[in-house]
């Protein structure tokens, strides 16, 4: 789950949320694209979010050589 995978969901919530897309009656019935939006508009910024600590922690990372000369 990296950054691409946040910002996907990011977009299709926006577009869903935003009500860009209209989708037949029989799709619309049954799943509430506005929340649905929300949802996963939550889901891209988590991901985000998580994707950059991740990242920060990994270069924190220090490698520590022991040398030991006879």
């Amino acid at each position: 789950m990296g950054i691409g995978l946040g910002i996907i969901l990011l977009v299709l919530g926006l577009i869903f949320a935003m009500g860009v897309v209209d989708l037949p009656a029989s799709v619309d019935d049954v799943v509430a694209t506005n929340t649905l939006g929300w949802i996963l508009i939550i889901a891209g910024v988590l991901a985000i979010v998580l994707a950059l600590v991740m990242n920060q922690q990994r270069a924190r990372t220090t490698h520590v050589e022991e040398r030991r000369e006879i």
